[in-house]
Order: structure tokens, then sequence, then C-alpha cells
């Protein structure tokens, strides 16, 4: 078997060219394919324009079905609940308790309406209020992912929304049980058995069939990825979503075998997946380069892990912690291992990170099953500026605002002159309208 390391690059961040390196390394600039692009409005325009005919077509053509009627592609109510009943027990087991943590640490996120009263009378505030519909999209082409499902439901369960549409892709008709388990212990009210742009289309716009939807939320392909950016604005989304990644920062007392583990873990999602291993200790990270060559032939995605580890994994050497620090918050990355002997030392320097994971015993895979938190994280650098999906993405708020007739005057001469440094007359007299001469 060839070494999985002999492409994988090793750099040493006190080298003079290092910073150029990792310029390059993160250069995650996924340009856009033109042929993509076209693809995606194509099928988009079709959806809106044919709708349920242009869904047939499309699950024909991408998914190999062979359905005559839009309506076939929704499962009946009953079908999730037999999958949930069917599953073996183990399986539901560890589904259930999953749910379980995913919505006890869920509770805690929603948002609650408040007012106060000044001292005029007047009344300010904010109302929280649930969306109405969601659209979840699971993936389901090289892997299927009931975990994506409860992280993506259970949250909007506990804001409050009042209907979950649900697509996943089932390539040559196979459904994945365990997907469809997890919808009905989810909540999920429709799932239709729709993937690609074309599912994402369906749920923006909405067809006779498949009912539009206020925000779409869950990770896909390229296509779904530029769909959604596409759809943005007709419909709510969370995140245009890039490759997975994960970045550990170890200061060499963990077991080698463990850290090249935890790095397959994110390289073996696909080869465009980000792997990157940060050390003040380069014994260690020798150990760990070792370690990678001994396990990569036993993993069954071996290829998938092999070419993401070759075109964007690496092993970096740094000075001392506070540098590995400071490289964590320049790469912002979507998952971070600190697996150091005192995580708590550090975790408050760390200011970019999608979700952080502390501890040595702390591996990145509880927080994508059943650790509580969400998984779906910003990736590509965007933690810099974005957090983990969770209930406030399926809450809105309105600003409440109720003057007293004390308030309108006072404020009303406030708005008067400002308006008018604008130039709009209009909103100066509707305040001045509401003022009282006494």
């Amino acid at each position: 078997m060839a070494s999985a390391t002999w492409q994988l690059r090793v750099l040493d961040a006190r080298a003079p060219d290092f910073d150029a390196a990792l310029s390059a390394l993160l250069d995650r600039d996924r340009a856009l394919d033109q042929e993509v692009e076209r693809t995606v409005d194509t099928i988009i325009e079709a959806v809106r324009h044919q709708g349920d005919q242009a869904l047939v077509e499309y699950s024909n053509k991408f998914d190999g079905l062979a359905v005559t009627l839009a309506a076939e592609l929704e499962l009946p109510t009953q079908r999730l609940q037999q999958a949930l009943d069917t599953i073996p027990g183990k399986q539901r087991e560890a589904l259930s308790l999953a749910a379980k943590r995913i919505r006890h640490h869920h509770e805690r996120h929603k948002l609650e309406s408040w007012q106060y009263t000044e001292a005029d009378g007047s009344v300010l505030g904010q109302q929280v209020t649930a969306l109405d519909r969601v659209g979840l999209y699971v993936p389901g082409g090289k892997a299927a992912y009931p975990s994506t499902v409860l992280m993506t439901a259970i949250p909007a369960r506990v804001a409050g929304v009042a209907e979950l549409v649900m697509t996943v892709p089932t390539p040559h008709g196979e459904q994945n049980e365990l997907v469809i388990a997890a919808a009905a212990l989810a909540g999920v009210d429709r799932v239709f058995t729709l993937g690609g742009a074309q599912a994402i289309a369906a749920m923006a716009y909405g067809t006779k069939t498949v009912p539009a939807v206020d925000k779409i939320v869950g990770p896909g392909n390229i296509y779904v990825a530029t769909a959604k950016r596409k759809v943005f604005g007709q419909v709510g989304i969370d995140m245009v979503a890039g490759p997975s990644e994960i970045v550990v920062i170890c200061d060499g007392s963990v077991d080698p075998d463990w850290v090249a583990m935890d790095l397959f873990s994110q390289a073996e999602h696909d080869e465009l997946a980000q792997s990157i291993l940060i050390s003040p200790d380069g014994g260690f990270i020798e150990q760990v380069r070792q370690a990678i060559d001994k396990l990569l032939p036993t993993m069954e995605r071996e290829s998938i892990i092999r070419q993401s580890l070759a075109g964007q994994g690496a092993l970096i050497q740094v000075q001392d912690m506070d540098q590995a620090v400071d490289l964590v918050n320049r790469i912002a990355p979507e998952h971070l291992e600190l697996l150091v002997s005192h995580p708590q030392d550090w975790v408050a320097h760390i200011r970019h990170a999608g979700a952080i994971f502390m501890g040595r015993h702390t591996t990145e895979v509880l927080g994508d099953y059943c650790a509580g938190p969400n998984h779906t994280l910003p990736t590509s650098g965007t933690a810099r500026f974005s957090s983990p999906l969770g209930v406030y993405d399926f809450q809105k708020r309105s600003s409440l605002i109720c003057c007293s007739q004390t308030a309108a005057t006072e404020l009303g001469r406030v708005a008067s002159v400002l308006a008018r440094a604008e130039g709009l007359t209009a909103h100066a007299r509707s305040a001045e309208y509401r003022i009282r001469d006494d």
C-alpha cells in the first residue's frame, strides 16, 4: 500500500515562507463552476415555471427513479412511523438518546418576548415568534445522515415552528431507514424523496405538491449550496456551507493514533474536506504522520481520506501554544479540538471557531451525533462572523413601540428635526401632527 503521507504537507510556522504556504492552504475559494451555475439556473427556472413536472423529470434523470407523478415523491406518514418501529433496537435507542440530548441543549437557546414601560407611560419591547414553515434538506448521496435530521428538525420544533418539510434524495429508490426513522422521531411533518437543486427550488417557490417554506436549512453538495445561494431572498437560508473542516491543537499529550483518527473523521466526508494538526512538538507531529501511514489502509473510505489529506490537509509545527491559538483565529475552523492538558486555559483566547471540543477525551465526533450542541456549523472561515445553527435561527423578532402622548410630543420634535435634515418632509409632518402644544 502506498504511503498516505508522502504528499501530506508538513509546515513549520517559524519558516520565512510560512505565511505564503498557509495562505495557499486556506485558499478555499471554490471559484464558481460556470457549468454548475448554468445547470442550477436551468433547474430553478424549470421548477418555478413547470412545477411538479420538472420535479418528476429531474428525479428520474438525476436519481434514477421511475415516477410519473410528483405525489409519488412524498412518503406517507405511516411510512415514517414504520421505519422508527422496525429499525434495530440499538439504533432506535441511540437515536432517542441523541434526540433527548439535542433537545435538552437547544431548549436553553429560546429567545423570549419582553417589554418595559418608560416613566411617561410609553411601552417598548420585542416580540419573538417562530417561523411558520421550514424546509430541511438532508443529504442522501455519498452517505446518509440521520444526525442531520435531528440537528435541524429538533431546534425548529423547540422554537415552535408549525410545519417541517424535509427533502432527502433516494438514489435509485434506495431509502435509508435510519433517516426516515429520525424524521419520525424528530416530528417532521412531510418528507419528500427529492434532492439536489430541484429540491431547494421546490421548497423556495413551491409547487402543487411541495409547499413553499419560509427558510431552508441543512447541508448539501455544490449544486445544493449554489441553489441555496440563488434562492436567498425568496426564502431565508441557514448558510452556504462548504466542505467539512477540523483543526486539532495538540500539546503531545494524546495518543498519536487518536489524533490521526480525529483527522480522518473529517477527511472521510469528501475529497475537499480539510484536516489540520497544529502542535509545538515536532516529534509528536512525526508520530502522528506515522500513525496516519499505519491506520489509513484500514479505513473503508481510504481513497477519499487520502485525497482529502493530500489536497487540503497539513501538519503544522508552531513555536508555542500562543502561536497555535493565533493560527486558529486566522483559520476560523468549523471544528476545533483543543487536545491539551488544560483546555480551559486556552479556550477564552479562541475568537473564531464554529465549535470547540475541549480536552483529550472530547472527540469532535461526539458533537456530530449526540453531545447536544448543533453540528450545523460555519465553514470556510465564516466562523469569523457566523454561529452554529440554533433555535434562534427559527425565531424572528418584531420590535414593539407604543408611545404615550407625552412621548409622541417629545420624540416628535426630535424626529421632525432629523427628518427635515434628511429632506423628508412627509416624515417630519407625520411626527409634527402628533405634537401637543400645551
